[in-house]
């Protein structure tokens, strides 16, 4: 049996494989343009490709929920075995001349594989840590907002080396993020193994008014940001353009979606004091205001720019970690990584609509006016969480005599 690692070197250990294995995430994104030359299909390649790793991630949730399996089999062999599994169908779109069909079932099958990564890393952080769970998973999704990012910075500095190198390199991290996790990080004190499937407990989390609330905030979040990060060189390719400036994408793209890090590292930690409920509906309340102002900003000079997509990469991700907290503190322990896993499920398939979509009107409008309609996800996510604290209050207010004059 493996020896538990001291506390302190536990969300560490987490948080460099979690970082190492979703550097599989955007990697077809940050050579799409190389990828792109191949195939005529260039116009609908960055919605499809990212749509199809989002495909698998929703897939295998569902069944990584349906199944319990995070729950059941031991999380970090879990992890271990699925960041392999990843890595080698990363690499499978290097091959040159594939077919078209062969690319895209690549980018599901690493997409289903990074379902045992990104919702059962947050399922390890919670069997080890119970109080101050917001600032441990505020530095794990800050983890994986940085390991999406990575691969736009291997691609910024790869010079004269073929694209595939970026393949290579993100593959060879994920396997050895697996790896470390499969070796130092054995199950957590405060886990409780699922005894046998059961194919209710993936919806049960849905019967607690609490937990609906953050879920739909959730949901909303997710409408916007994964259709941000994959339209974001689009934008600024058409920035660049429209004001003749020269700039590097791939490095600037790098910067807006890894500054996120920082936002769910502070975030976390700033919910230790004010609670999460409050950081995640201010940070979505912001991200949601930065959607409506995007045309307007979008026109203006490149310093101008640059502090808005900071703030906006800063607070679009800022919530996602206290909103995954926050389900699990609404799921039991025996459940809690189901309740992770099918929220994840959803919430993914909700970036499928809203970057398909985008990919839609990218052809019909201004490049300027494409994330004014991800101010949807904010505005609704919102309505949940506010009905839900307004419903708190009143019944508070209830508990009071309801004295007469």
């Amino acid at each position: 049996m493996k020896k538990r690692p001291t506390l302190k070197l536990v969300l560490p250990i987490i948080v460099v494989s979690q970082f190492l294995c979703t550097s599989l995430w955007f990697a077809g994104n940050a050579v799409l343009g190389d990828i792109a030359k191949s195939y005529n299909h260039e116009g609908n390649l960055l919605a499809n490709l990212t749509s199809m790793v989002q495909f698998g991630f929703i897939s295998g949730t569902l069944v990584f929920a349906i199944f319990a399996i995070s729950d059941y089999f031991s999380p970090s062999k879990v992890f271990g075995t699925c960041a392999l599994i990843a890595g080698i169908f990363n690499l499978g779109i290097c091959y040159t001349k594939i077919p078209i069909e062969f690319l895209m079932t690549c980018r599901f099958l690493t997409g289903f594989m990074l379902a045992g990564i990104y919702p059962v890393g947050m399922k390890i952080a919670s069997d080890y840590y119970q109080e101050g769970l917001g600032k441990s998973l505020g530095f794990l999704v800050g983890a994986l907002v940085l390991g999406t990012a990575f691969p736009h910075l291997i691609k910024s500095f790869s010079f004269n080396f073929p694209w595939q190198y970026v393949i290579y390199a993100t593959s060879f991290l994920a396997a050895g993020g697996g790896f470390i996790l499969f070796i130092f990080i054995p199950d957590g004190p405060f886990r409780k193994a699922g005894y046998k499937v059961n194919f209710t407990h993936f919806i049960l989390g849905f019967k607690n008014e609490q937990f609906r609330s953050v879920a739909f905030g959730y949901f909303g979040h997710m409408w916007e940001l994964y259709a941000f990060w994959a339209f974001l060189p689009l934008v600024l390719n058409f920035y660049r353009s429209q004001n003749h400036l020269s700039f590097n994408v791939s490095l600037l793209s790098f910067m807006v979606i890894g500054i996120g890090s920082l936002g769910c590292a502070f975030g976390g930690i700033l919910s230790q004091r004010l609670g999460a409920k409050k950081i995640a509906t201010a940070a979505l309340c912001i991200s949601g205001i930065c959607c409506l102002l995007s045309p307007i900003v979008l026109t203006s000079s490149m310093p101008v720019v640059l502090i808005f997509l900071s703030i906006w990469g800063l607070t679009a991700t800022a919530d996602s970690p206290l909103f995954s907290s926050l389900i699990a503190k609404y799921s039991t322990a025996e459940t809690r990584g189901t309740s992770l896993t099918i929220v994840n499920c959803i919430g993914f398939a909700i970036t499928i609509i809203s970057i398909q979509l985008l990919n839609i009107l990218s052809k019909q409008i201004n490049s300027k006016y494409l994330y004014m309609v991800l101010a949807i996800g904010p505005a609704l996510g919102l309505l949940a969480l506010i009905k839900k604290s307004n419903q708190k209050i009143l019944q508070n207010e209830s508990n009071f005599p309801n004295y007469k004059t």
